[in-house]
C-alpha cells in the first residue's frame, strides 16, 4: 500500500477515534489513584551493588555450601536464584535478601507507571537497602559507621530534583527492605553501636517514607510487613493450580512438623519445649533440621515433609516472624502459632487478622512452657473435618503470599493478586489517606493505621 494511502488510513482512524472520544471519556480511569513513578537513582544505590556478589556480600552461607547456591548464582532470574533442578519451572533457590531487585523488576512490569513524578500517586525508590547494608553488618571495621547506612541516598534525594521529595514531604514515597525493620532501626547517635544493625529507618530524611519489610516493629506508623519470600514462583496459572492440587491430595501421615534450628536454648522457651516434645513423640512429630542455613536454598529439604504433615509449628526465633509460615501455607500444612506477633499483627494486607482462625491454630506459648500443655495432644484433638477445612483455607490464602515470577502470563495475573500486588495496593491506600490528611490540614490523621488491615 502506498505511503499516501497509509497516511490517509491513519487520519481516518484517528478521526473515528475522536468521534467516540466522549463515550470513551465516560469510562472510569483504570489508573486513577494508582499511578507510580519509579525514581531514577545512580547505579551505586542499586544495580552496581549486584556486581560485587563475590567479595562485597556473601549471599550464600559458607557453612551450608552443599545446599546453598554460589553467591553470584543467587542473582539469576532477576533475583529469584537458580532453578532447584533442570526440569523445574516454578521452584528456585531464592535468597531473601534479593527481594529488592526482584521487587524492582516486577514493578517495572506494572501498568500505570508514569515518567512525570508530579502526576504520580506514589513514588517508588529502588534502593537495594539490605544489600547496601551488608558491609556495615559484616565488616568489623565498619561497625561504628553503621549509622551512615542510607545517608548518601538521603543526600541525593534532597539534592537531585528536590521538588519530588518536598512536594508531599516524603509521605508518597516507599521502599522495600529485604529484612526485619528491627535490624535497621538503631538510633543514629546510639553508642556503642549494636552489631548487625543500622539506622536506616531512623534517619530523619526517611521518617515519612513507607518501608515494606519482612517484619515490622509494633509501633512505628511508617513500616508494614510483607511476606518472607518462599522458593515457589509460578509464571502461569496451570503451574500454580498444579501445585495447589498436589498439596490438596497429599497424604498427611504426620501429625505435626517443626522446621528450624535444633540447638537447645540455654533457658526454657517455646522452641526448647517443642524439641523436647518431638524427641519424646517421634510417632507424632517430625523435625527438619535447618540449622546453619541448611534449608535456605534447598526447598526440597522441607517442602516434602511439609506435604506429609497436618500441622506445621511456628515458634518465634530471634524475632517473632518466620519464613516457614509461608512455606507451610503453600504446602497446605496448617500453621500453629504461639504468639500473635508471629503473623497476626504483621501481615494485615496479605493475611487478614479476622481470618486467622480459619487457616491456623493458636496455642499460647506460656501454656506450653510453664503450664504443661501438650502440643501433640492439643492438635490430635482437632477433628479431621476441621483440619481439612483449615488446610483448604490455607491453600486459598497461598496465592496471596507467594511472589509470582516476573513475566507471568496474563491469565495468572488476572486470576488473583500475589504478595507484590497486595503490597503495592496497601501502599497506595496508605498514601491516599496521608495525602488527604495533608490536604485537609489534619496532620493527626496521617498516623492512623486503619489501612493496615483489609478484610477480604
Amino acid at each position: 500500500m502506498p505511503n499516501s494511502l497509509l497516511l490517509l488510513l491513519f487520519v481516518v482512524l484517528r478521526a473515528v477515534a475522536g468521534d467516540s472520544g466522549d463515550a470513551a471519556g465516560d469510562a472510569p480511569d483504570p489508573c486513577a489513584g494508582r499511578r507510580i513513578h519509579i525514581r531514577t537513582l545512580p547505579p551505586r544505590f542499586n544495580t552496581q551493588l549486584l556486581r560485587h556478589c563475590d567479595a562485597a556480600f556473601p549471599l550464600a552461607d559458607p557453612s551450608a555450601a552443599a545446599t546453598s547456591a554460589p553467591s553470584c548464582e543467587s542473582l539469576a532470574n532477576h533475583g529469584l536464584g537458580p532453578r532447584t533442578h533442570a526440569r523445574s519451572h516454578s521452584w528456585y533457590r531464592t535468597d531473601a535478601r534479593l527481594l529488592e531487585p526482584f521487587f524492582h523488576r516486577r514493578l517495572l512490569e506494572r501498568r500505570c507507571l508514569v515518567a512525570d513524578p508530579a502526576a504520580a500517586d506514589a513514588v517508588f525508590v529502588p534502593y537495594y537497602a539490605a544489600l547496601d547494608s551488608l558491609p556495615y553488618v559484616l565488616d568489623p571495621s565498619l561497625l561504628n559507621s553503621s549509622a551512615l547506612h542510607g545517608a548518601s541516598l538521603a543526600q541525593f534525594l534532597a539534592r537531585d530534583r528536590a521538588q519530588i521529595l518536598s512536594r508531599r514531604h516524603g509521605h508518597d514515597h516507599f521502599m522495600v527492605l529485604a529484612g526485619s525493620a528491627w535490624d535497621h532501626s538503631q538510633p543514629p547517635r546510639s553508642e556503642p553501636r549494636l552489631w548487625g544493625t543500622t539506622s536506616l529507618v531512623r534517619l530523619p530524611e526517611f521518617e515519612n517514607f513507607t518501608f515494606l519489610a519482612f517484619e515490622s516493629r509494633s509501633w512505628p506508623w511508617q513500616e508494614h510487613a510483607i511476606p518472607h519470600p518462599t522458593s515457589f514462583h509460578p509464571a502461569s496459572l496451570p503451574r500454580l493450580d498444579a501445585w495447589l492440587a498436589r498439596a490438596r491430595r497429599s497424604r498427611r501421615a504426620t501429625l505435626m512438623l517443626y522446621a528450624g534450628g535444633v540447638s537447645r536454648p540455654s533457658r526454657p522457651n517455646i522452641r526448647g519445649s517443642i524439641l523436647a516434645e518431638c524427641a519424646n513423640r517421634t510417632d507424632a512429630c517430625v523435625v527438619v533440621d535447618c540449622s546453619a542455613g541448611k534449608c535456605s536454598h534447598d526447598p526440597v529439604r522441607y517442602m516434602r515433609p511439609m506435604l506429609g504433615a497436618k500441622f506445621c509449628l511456628q515458634p518465634p526465633g530471634d524475632t517473632p516472624t518466620r519464613r516457614s509460615t509461608f512455606d507451610a501455607i503453600l504446602a497446605g500444612c496448617v500453621p500453629v502459632f504461639f504468639e500473635d506477633a508471629a503473623a497476626r499483627r504483621q501481615y494485615g494486607w496479605h493475611l487478614p487478622p479476622g481470618r486467622y482462625d480459619e487457616f491456623s491454630v493458636h496455642i499460647q506459648k506460656e501454656t506450653v512452657v510453664l503450664g504443661g500443655v501438650n502440643i501433640a495432644e492439643t492438635l490430635a484433638a482437632v477433628p479431621d473435618a476441621e483440619v481439612r477445612r483449615m488446610r483448604e483455607r490455607a491453600l486459598e490464602m497461598a496465592p496471596r503470599v507467594l511472589y509470582r515470577r516476573h513475566g507471568s502470563t496474563e491469565e495468572l495475573r488476572e486470576a488473583g493478586k500475589d504478595a507484590i500486588d497486595l503490597a503495592v495496593d496497601g501502599v497506595l491506600r496508605r498514601v491516599r489517606r496521608r495525602v488527604l490528611a495533608l490536604d485537609q490540614g489534619q496532620p493527626e490523621r496521617i498516623y492512623a493505621q486503619e489501612d493496615d488491615i483489609v478484610e477480604t
